[in-house]
């Protein structure tokens, strides 16, 4: 399916970058997951400050214990130090870190508790003698504490977890969530999450799957949903979603989380983990938030690397500006419109590495195009010039897009932006790439650069570099693509 150079942006809800903290709408089970998160921490710290106070009270009061004078738990003058913020930070922070402020099934884990509470005593332990050796401690104290801790911080969760279940019974809070799929699969659907789920959920919509081709009412669906206090879309009909990424995306984009219930599917690539609810099966899909300290983080280290890198490298510009022009007539530069973000068009700074009329040339040569048809390249292009061949070879014609860089149409790290001529064979679907900043290098290009024939191959890269950026990726994405560059593999 082809589409004119109008089309090429795909239905969204916002024009800038998708990591960017202003394009997706504030996901709601986000916000619940960080409320239930923040509240379950104030509630172990409750706790484990009620241990220690009682444990410090009972071994003083209990002549059995025999226990000394030993440390406060608040800083009563400058040179008293107070332990109880050293403790709330190791104990917190060691169930954290175990994940046990996670999804509900985690947080169950009361037998990862005990191992985390007892493994933060003996961290306690061993940094109080070895910060303060000449402090007398009482070692009454501190195995009540953490006895007190265990008993103490699993009643809490076990007495909050009970009293969530009696809320939502009493449809206090429940979630409120919409259905789409097939009317049959929805009803079943319904019916299930009322025998199994504990009134957990509420169905405030649902949406007709055949109507999903009508691509604006769907969008305006998605939107009245959000509108509505929609947390979660549940997906009952899952096989019948002829485009499950786009459709996965959608949904995302909206500030809504998609969940399946599963009827004989075929999961996509997505990091998919399953999750009871009373003794039915879902499927989550839970990709990286999309955070957007780390897109500004980003945005910045584009900004001083590029910089960097045209300062740097300034003499290697001249030299190598030199040679192109002593090597063939025309422009040092050649700016080739591409497709960005979003679809819009940008200018692409490159080196020049080929004769002048190299796009007039180019329609003679479609016959001999070696991919699948959504890209253009042939092994020994006649089009090449001597010098190109070797920019070429290393990659050297990319390195003026750090200006694009620092005019902020394109980042070091991203999806390529691909010429006119690419994106109008695209099909519906492959315009997705197009919802973050394009870049200088990618996940595609480390991983076979022109080796790559099917567009398919690289677009799942692609799609696979979105779902799972991070800074740490786009890192190893660098540090590989100076190995490639050094190694020559795939270039042509």
């Amino acid at each position: 399916m082809r589409s004119s150079q109008s089309d090429f942006p795909t239905p969204e809800f916002s024009e800038s970058d998708l990591r960017h903290p202003s394009t997706a709408l504030f996901s709601r089970g986000i916000r619940f997951g960080w409320l239930r998160s923040i509240l379950f921490i104030v509630l172990d710290a409750a706790m484990v400050t009620m241990a220690w106070v009682f444990a410090k009270r009972l071994a003083a009061a209990v002549p059995w214990f025999q226990t000394v004078g030993s440390f406060s738990l608040l800083s009563r003058n400058p040179q008293q130090v107070g332990f109880l913020a050293p403790i709330l930070i190791i104990t917190l922070g060691m169930i954290a870190a175990a994940g046990l402020y996670g999804e509900r099934s985690f947080r169950r884990r009361y037998s990862n508790l005990v191992i985390c509470l007892t493994l933060s005593q003996i961290l306690l332990v061993t940094i109080t003698f070895l910060y303060q050796p000449g402090v007398m401690f009482s070692r009454s104290t501190f195995s009540l504490a953490w006895i007190l801790t265990v008993i103490l911080v699993i009643l809490g969760r076990w007495s909050a977890e009970i009293t969530i279940t009696l809320l939502r019974q009493g449809g206090t809070i429940t979630r409120k969530i919409a259905l789409v799929g097939y009317p049959d699969d929805m009803e079943r659907a319904a019916l299930m999450l009322h025998l199994v789920s504990k009134k957990e959920f509420t169905i405030v919509a649902q949406f007709d799957i055949r109507n999903l081709d009508d691509l604006e009412h769907w969008h305006t669906q998605l939107h009245q949903m959000y509108a509505e206090e929609v947390g979660e879309i549940f997906m009952c009909s899952w096989q019948s979603v002829t485009n499950p990424m786009e459709f996965y995306w959608n949904i995302k984009t909206t500030g809504l989380n998609l969940r399946i219930l599963p009827v004989d599917l075929e999961i996509p690539n997505q990091r998919p983990k399953i999750e009871m609810i009373g003794s039915l099966p879902t499927i989550v899909f839970s990709p990286p938030a999309l955070l957007g300290t780390d897109f500004w983080l980003k945005r910045i280290f584009d900004l001083i690397a590029s910089a960097a890198i045209l300062i740097l490298a300034s003499p290697l510009y001249i030299t190598l500006a030199i040679l192109i022009k002593l090597d063939s007539p025309g422009p040092i530069f050649y700016k080739q419109k591409r497709v960005g973000l979003r679809g819009r068009q940008i200018k692409v700074w490159k080196f020049r590495t080929m004769v002048q009329n190299a796009d007039k040339l180019q329609a003679k040569l479609e016959s001999q195009n070696q991919t699948d048809g959504v890209l253009f390249k042939i092994k020994d292009d006649p089009r090449i010039t001597s010098v190109g061949k070797f920019l070429r070879r290393y990659s050297l014609d990319e390195i003026p897009q750090v200006i694009n860089v620092l005019l902020g149409n394109m980042s070091l790290v991203g999806p390529r932006p691909l010429p006119l001529r690419d994106v109008e064979r695209f099909e519906e679907h492959h315009h997705l790439r197009h919802n973050v900043m394009p870049g200088i290098t990618g996940l595609w290009q480390v991983s076979g650069r022109s080796d790559i024939i099917d567009f398919d191959e690289a677009f799942k890269l692609d799609i696979t570099y979105i779902q799972n950026w991070s800074l740490g990726l786009d890192f190893q994405i660098l540090m590989r693509t100076v190995k490639v560059v050094l190694g020559k593999d795939g270039a042509y």
